[in-house]
């Protein structure tokens, strides 16, 4: 009894080889990026949660120490927005990233976070 060949045929193989590369290479590209906002965010999160920090020039200060030892690069302390809700300090930061993905091909991410939701 004679079977049909199964599998899949060159062409198939460096097809998916291709759109595996591109794949790749995108995430590459984006998924620093998107560390360094994680970093950022956690950096926030922490910051609000602490209750000696209650004026502003705290929180900045205690950012930018952040800032330093976990290489967050995108925003500085000057970009956060801080306010005061009682005995909270809510911290919030917004900034545009560009990702250059090829030569005259960009991604732009925007990027936002806040303390509010805790």
């Amino acid at each position: 009894m004679k079977t049909k060949q199964r599998g899949i045929s060159l062409m198939g193989l460096i097809l998916i080889l291709f759109v595996l590369v591109v794949v790749a290479l995108f995430a590459m590209k984006v998924i620093p990026s998107y560390l360094e906002f994680s970093s950022a965010k956690s950096a926030v999160d922490s910051i609000a949660r602490d209750q000696q920090l209650n004026t502003p020039q705290m929180v900045r200060n205690a950012f930018e120490a952040r800032a330093q030892v976990d290489n967050i690069t995108s925003i500085r302390a000057t970009d956060l927005e801080i306010t005061k809700d009682g005995n909270r300090m809510g911290i919030a930061f917004t900034y545009r990233k560009e990702v250059q993905l090829f030569p005259n091909v960009g991604l732009y991410i925007d990027y936002a976070a806040d303390t509010k939701g805790q």
